[in-house]
């Protein structure tokens, strides 16, 4: 065959081999953790949208679960079958980001996009230079008050302009109490973010950076104020029960409904449930959580896409997600997921001021909400296993005392962190 001839037939057989050849479209696998209904529809629908209007680049739709997502992505990851554009939540990136197994989207993203989410929100997926994701739903923790029990007891009804302090709130906690009543129900199932998110409005931080960059656990009396009067409430007090310290937040709803409870702490996105399953004629309302010497701040981990490092189609697979979070789409997922969006276009919608279902009290929080504390710590997840969780559940309980379980934090849980950082 002739030299040129030859040239030729190689360069049409690279082509043919080359992923997104001419032949077809590029087909991009996206893996949402929608779960609720609202929530898997908008977002099915957004890529049957896209698929509509992008005939050379197809999105194919999987569906994923936060209870697994973790261990099912390292999976994924190890054995090359990530999917390409990965929904989770900023604070499950860290080890994915820093294992090499998340794209750098810096480069990749529109400056549309860069400019409607505020610096806040994107420090919470930058990890050393990279940026590895891109926040779009963050969910406050609120108060969901039984109004009537409230207007009852004659306490003076927190707004976002005039939040309680944690002082007032342990107050109107003792007052809403009585005989096999209480004031708060504290799911704390899991103790160590809620503590840690709240703890910001005290002006808590536990975890502090040094000069040399290693992170260590200092706790001060900001850390204290959250934990002291949960401990308080229910150990001094008894304006809260024991016994759902080990619960979760769906398994308070029927006390609340049956008026065992007159508030109870909550993500913001429990109120699709409360909507669903209270009984009629049943009053509730959204109040913010307490606020301390840091305001109404309070930690967050907003929800995220990301491109997994193998993708073939990184360009294309930003543009995807561009797409969802347009501010008109970006409205749409959030009040499927019934969160707030992070972008402050999104965030002007009408339709997320209402006072129906609390919208507006959510809204007006979001100015508010920062990176989770433990956000970018090396060690967290074993620190938060084997040292923070126990602790906080004794001192909870009453097995432990304030100064053990600062000793615990500090002592047990500096060792932890400084095997991640030598």
């Amino acid at each position: 065959m002739p030299g040129k001839a030859l040239v030729v037939l190689l360069l049409l057989l690279a082509g043919c081999s080359s992923p997104g050849h001419r032949d077809g479209p590029i087909t991009l696998r996206f893996q949402s953790l929608a779960w609720q209904q609202e929530s898997v529809a908008a977002n099915k629908d957004l890529v049957e949208e896209w698929n509509a209007t992008h005939p050379r680049v197809k999105v194919e739709y999987v569906q994923g679960g936060w209870d697994s997502v973790h261990d099912q992505l390292l999976t994924s990851f190890e054995g090359g079958e990530a999917p390409d554009v990965i929904h989770d939540a900023s604070d499950d990136l860290a080890d994915f980001a820093h294992g090499g197994y998340l794209a750098d989207l810096t480069g990749l993203l529109s400056a549309r996009l860069r400019a409607d989410i505020p610096r806040g929100s994107w420090d919470s997926v930058t990890f050393g230079r990279g940026v590895y994701g891109v926040p779009f739903l963050q969910e406050p923790r609120v108060l969901i008050a039984d109004s009537t029990r409230l207007r009852a007891a004659g306490v003076r009804i927190p707004t976002p302009e005039h939040p309680w302090s944690w002082a007032e709130f342990r107050q109107a906690t003792k007052r809403l109490s009585g005989p096999g009543r209480y004031g708060v129900a504290w799911p704390l199932k899991e103790p160590v973010s809620v503590t840690l998110n709240l703890s910001l409005s005290a002006g808590g931080r536990l975890f502090h950076r040094g000069a040399d960059g290693k992170v260590r656990v200092r706790f001060s009396a900001g850390d204290a104020v959250v934990p002291r009067t949960v401990h308080d409430q229910v150990a001094v007090d008894h304006s809260a029960p024991a016994s759902t310290l080990g619960s979760g937040g769906s398994d308070t709803l029927p006390g609340f409904f049956a008026g065992r409870y007159a508030m109870v702490p909550l993500g913001f996105s429990y109120r699709q449930q409360i909507v669903q399953q209270a009984p009629e004629g049943f009053r509730w309302q959204v109040l913010p959580a307490p606020a301390g010497a840091g305001g109404l701040a309070q930690g967050v981990s907003p929800q995220t896409l990301s491109v997994a490092a193998d993708c073939p189609h990184k360009k294309e697979a930003a543009a995807f997600i561009d797409f969802l979070l347009r501010p008109p789409n970006m409205v749409r997922l959030a009040l499927g997921d019934w969160m707030l969006p992070t972008g402050t276009e999104a965030l002007r919608d009408p339709a997320l001021h209402t006072t129906e279902n609390g919208w507006a009290t959510g809204t007006a929080l979001a100015a508010r909400l920062r990176p989770a504390p433990a956000q970018s710590v090396r060690g967290y997840a074993e620190w938060k296993d084997k040292v923070a969780t126990p602790a906080y559940q004794e001192y909870y309980s009453g097995a432990i005392g304030l100064g053990e379980l600062r000793s615990r934090l500090e002592k047990d849980g500096n060792l932890v962190l400084a095997r991640y950082q030598r």
